[in-house]
């Protein structure tokens, strides 16, 4: 299915809403019915029909046929959030007594999904390297349901094989489950590599304006189904028809976004690369990460999240650093209209910080929508007045 016609007219009838060429919010929170027995059919299989918008509202399913398509999936759920795109996505495939492997240091509530909640259900995780697939079958127990990916992870970038991974899986009758965040569905595809689900936090690229906050998840059509009919519904985290709107808007520009984003973090790069407060850059598609021919190979585009790190004595040193900048805004997240930065030491107690430790002084740059030169200019005076 061609690119151009999922964004602009995939899943939009327009002669059903007055031939508007922007699709109407349906926002209503339920379905009316003439006949009993179609409303005995609605609460009987409320995924063939309009019933409550809790669960399904055309708006949003504009939305979920898009996404689908362009991820290669059958179906897909939008959620309010990603992190409950991965609660569900986890929770439907494990079971009291289950074992998970997991890439090490995933996604913040992912990991505390892993390490506070389902250990009280008796679902153990062990982390593991992900970048060598015999870690993952050294990992494995009679009892692993879940192969849990993030490739790229969101600071250092580390990948895993995909399509390895997704093969190791099958033939050990496990479910994988892959966080696609950083690379989108236009730079990576993972369930054409055979990944059963991939999840995705909307509220970065796909809303591309920093003004919703969602989750997708993209599968089987018998698996999105089996999710829909119990952890989407039941814990009530489907997103909703305006925000979902939101995100059919973002979709028209995500190829144009990301071009402009990669052409200017190519010229960040650059720079970063020859000041001399920098030490090192971390990118997926620098010839010197240390996984490049695989990014390469599996991943068609890397936009814009990069990471350096930084020369510093202290911790001070990297504070005035971001707080020297003045257009750059410190602040989580990704993908929006506006440059983000967010040094690591914001999560380390300033007595703690170890000047000797790389990843103490590394810094996640996002670059978005404003001039290469203009990004730079702004990192250069934040860089003098750290001293050279």
């Amino acid at each position: 299915m061609d690119l151009s016609y999922i964004l602009n007219e995939y899943a939009e009838e327009r002669s059903e809403y007055f031939q508007a060429v922007a699709p109407p919010i349906m926002q209503t929170s339920n379905f009316a019915f003439r006949k009993v027995e179609d409303l005995r059919k609605g609460f009987e299989d409320e995924y063939s029909t309009w019933l409550y918008s809790r669960g399904l509202n055309p708006t949003v399913e504009i939305l979920r046929k898009k996404l689908a398509a362009l991820d290669g999936a059958e179906d897909c759920l939008v959620f309010n959030s990603g992190a409950a795109a991965i609660f569900a996505a986890v929770l439907a495939n494990i079971k009291s007594g289950d074992h998970i492997v997991s890439v090490r240091n995933p996604y913040t509530w992912a990991k505390k999904m892993f390490d506070e909640i389902l250990p009280r259900f008796n679902v153990t995780t062990t982390y593991i390297n992900g970048t060598e697939t015999e870690n993952f079958k050294q990992a494995t127990q009679p009892n692993t349901a879940i192969y849990y990916l993030e490739s790229p992870n969101s600071w250092t970038y580390e990948l895993q094989d995909i399509q390895a991974v997704a093969q190791l899986a099958k033939a050990n009758n496990i479910t994988s489950i892959i966080d696609n965040s950083y690379c989108t569905p236009l730079y990576q595809q993972p369930i054409k590599a055979g990944i059963d689900l991939v999840l995705q936090s909307a509220t970065k690229y796909i809303g591309g304006h920093s003004d919703v906050v969602a989750g997708v998840l993209t599968g089987s059509g018998q698996m999105i189904e089996r999710i829909f009919n119990s952890e989407y519904n039941n814990i009530g985290s489907g997103i909703q028809p305006f925000n979902a709107w939101l995100l059919i808007r973002g979709l028209r520009t995500l190829p144009t976004r990301l071009d402009r984003i990669t052409r200017t973090t190519t010229k960040v790069l650059d720079y970063l690369r020859n000041h001399p407060l920098v030490e090192k850059v971390i990118f997926p598609f620098d010839e010197t990460f240390p996984q490049y021919q695989l990014a390469k190979k599996q991943m068609s585009g890397c936009c814009g999240l990069l990471t350096f790190v930084m020369h510093a004595n202290n911790a001070a040193v990297i504070e005035k650093f971001c707080e020297s900048l003045k257009h750059i805004l410190m602040a989580v997240s990704w993908g929006g209209h506006e440059s983000l930065i967010i040094p690591r030491c914001a999560g380390i107690k300033p007595e703690n910080f170890i000047a000797a430790s790389q990843e103490h002084r590394m810094l996640r740059l996002y670059c978005g929508l404003e001039d290469a030169e203009y990004l730079i200019a702004d990192l250069q005076q934040a860089f003098d007045k750290c001293g050279s």
